[in-house]
Order: C-alpha cells, then structure tokens, then sequence
C-alpha cells in the first residue's frame, strides 16, 4: 500500500493543553511524532466538528482498506459507515458537532465487528475546538454480548409497549369495522354511501390487520413445533415466489449443506420470516437495478456451525441492492421502522420476523455496507 509521509504530525494536538504538546528537540524531527502515531495499534482519525477527517494512521488505514488519499478530506460516514442517505443523519456525525467527549459504539465495514470510539475533542489555545480525535478499539465478545443483550432488551420494550397500545386500538377500531357493516346492512343509501361504508371497512380492517401485527411482535406465540429441516424451509419459501424473483430477473444462489440437519421448529412461522428476508432482498435488487443485470443476485446458504459448546444452524440471506447506512441497522427491528417510501411498507415485517426467531431461542442479525450488499443472518438451536 503506498503510504504518503505524514507531515508534522504533531501539530494536529498543539494547544492542547495550553502550550505546545512536544518539546523543541522532538518537533525538530517529524518522524518521532510519525512513528508514534502510526505505532498505535488501533484506529486513530483526526476530523474537523464537521466530520471531515484531516489525519489518521497506518491502523485506520488497514481496518478501512483504503489509501490515505481516499481517506483524508472525506467525511467520517462515508469511511467508518460506509456511507448514509442524504435524508438520514448519521449519529456519529451529529455527536461530532456537539464536541463533547463520549464513548460510542459502532461498526466498521469491512471487518463486519463492533467497535467502542472514544470520542476526544482538542482545545486550542483560544479555548475552541477546532480538531476532534477518535480512537477506536475492538469490542470483546462478551462486550459484543452486552451490546446485543440491551438491544434486545430495548426491543422487548418497545414491543410490550406496542402491544399495549394495540390492545387499546383493537377494541375501538372493532366497533366502527361493526357500525360499518350494520349501515350496509340495514339502511338504503345511494352507491355513493355504500361506496364510502365500504372504504371505511376496508380501511379498519388494515388498522386491525397491524394491530394483530403488534402483538404478534411482542408475544410472537408460536404453534405446533417440531423437528423441522431448515433446506426444507427455505425450498418451500422459494417455490412461492419464484415466478416474481425470475420475472425481476434474480439469479438465487443457494448454497446447503450436504447433512441432514434439524431444529425445533414451526414450520410456518419459519417460513414467514424466510419470505420476509427473500421479499425485502428482492425490492433491494430491483431498486438498484430496475431493469435486467447481471448483479441482480441474492444468495441464500444453510450450515450448522458451533457456537462454543452449543451447536446452531445459521441462514443467511444476502443480496447486492442499495444496502443500508450502518447508521440505522439499530432501528431496523424496531415496529414501523421502514426504509421504503411512505405506502411500500408499514414497518413491521422485520419486528415480526426478529420476534419470532427469539421466541424460536435464536438471533436474528444485519450485516449490510450502502450500495454494497445486506446480509440477513438467522441463527437458531441446532439438533432435534
């Protein structure tokens, strides 16, 4: 990798402290502040409060698989992220204009891990900030736990709190579905009446169809479980929507392995979540590609691999669409969270899916870089 030499490293941190943060001797010599600098074995960047980034090194460098010419001058999104869409903010870039230090856990692509920032604003000598340093160091796999356990502690919330304000809805809105249906029944109106009872109807039973979607989210009770072979699964979904996928021009690669596995499943709740992924996976590739091309690829694979002592099956599902700013992949579960435009989604199919894989005792997780890829990975208990 051709590396540019770092010139006078050590005036990024003058003023620090008041007075300049090297002595004479060692600003005579930039190379002492160089090989400082890029002996630090984790991520460093130096950014502007406006996200551009100034300096970072050899560690950022290889974490990013970039250049320091692709590096330096781009926004900190676009490096750490991956990118965002212009109507969403990124976290890390708003907290940056706050210049107040903190402690912030994001993802890096390309290494597909959870990394901690800590986030150091340097003060000059007039007291304003005008440079903000960022170290980055790898989460363990317990602190990885940690973090998906609040995750989904937070979603557990936000899901008793849906269904309880479902709950409220239901009993209401299957009153005015009832006084509806008794107007059509019983008075004589004119086709324009009938046609405005009609619409009101329609229009409650869609109400009604989300709220039992919210309480499915929280209390995603399942029916008959049993040993289930999760190839069987993902065949039967495909035989659904196959037309669509060959119609859209989708090439599906599956890729199974070749033992006989299974798990303690509902089949058809399992399959629900699969149509789920495959649906979402599809208005992806045709979003980034409307017409016929070659990339339109989704790639669906079904292993079981150990998890420490425990053994679990794992399905991904990933296709090349538009991908996702890693930015929102925390809200992804949540209810009515949607990345589609106003009337192509209600938000809820993912909630439901992630609801039903952990009353399944299982994960359900995204991996995704913006107009790269998004990976949909299940994993559930292994053995029947």
């Amino acid at each position: 990798m051709h590396m540019k030499k770092i010139k006078g490293i050590g005036h990024f941190f003058k003023g620090a402290t008041g007075h300049d943060c090297c002595t004479p001797q060692e600003t005579s010599s930039t190379g002492t502040w160089e090989q400082l600098f890029n002996g630090i074995q984790d991520p460093v960047l130096v950014v502007r409060p406006d996200g551009i980034i100034i300096e970072v090194n050899d560690a950022t460098l290889q974490v990013a698989r970039k250049t320091r010419s692709e590096v330096i001058g781009q926004g900190i999104c676009k490096i750490v992220h991956g990118g965002r869409w212009p109507h969403i903010k990124c976290p890390l870039e708003e907290f940056l204009k706050t210049c107040t230090p903190k402690v912030e856990e994001t993802r890096l692509p390309g290494l597909f891990g959870e990394y901690s920032f800590t986030i150091l604003p340097v003060k000059e000598r007039d007291g304003t900030i005008a440079k903000i340093m960022l170290i980055a160091r790898e989460l363990t796999g317990d602190e990885i736990r940690k973090v998906d356990s609040i995750r989904t502690a937070k979603l557990a919330a936000i899901g008793e709190l849906a269904a309880g304000v479902a709950h409220e809805v239901n009993n209401p809105i299957t009153g005015i579905i009832n006084f509806a249906q008794i107007l059509l029944d019983n008075y004589d109106l004119d086709p324009a009446g009938i046609d405005i009872v009609q619409k009101i109807m329609k229009e409650g039973d869609r109400i009604a169809s989300i709220t039992r979607n919210l309480i499915s989210f929280a209390r995603a009770g399942s029916g008959e479980r049993e040993p289930v072979n999760p190839v069987e699964v993902v065949n039967a979904s495909l035989a659904l929507v196959q037309h669509q996928l060959q119609k859209d021009g989708i090439k599906v690669v599956t890729e199974f392995s070749k033992n006989n596995s299974f798990i303690i499943a509902d089949f058809r709740q399992l399959q629900q979540v699969l149509l789920n992924l495959i649906s979402n996976s599809r208005y992806a590739l045709n979003a980034r590609y409307p017409g016929s091309d070659s990339r339109k690829i989704m790639e669906i694979s079904c292993f079981e691999k150990q998890d420490g002592d425990h053994p679990v099956y794992r399905i991904t599902v990933k296709d090349y669409g538009t991908g996702l700013p890693q930015s929102i992949l925390e809200r992804l579960f949540e209810p009515f969270f949607t990345t589609k435009p106003p009337g192509e989604g209600t938000g809820l199919g993912l909630s439901i899916s992630y609801g039903i894989i952990k009353d399944h005792g299982g994960n359900l997780r995204v991996n995704s870089i913006l107009e790269k890829y998004t990976e949909m990975i299940i994993e559930l208990p292994a053995g029947a």
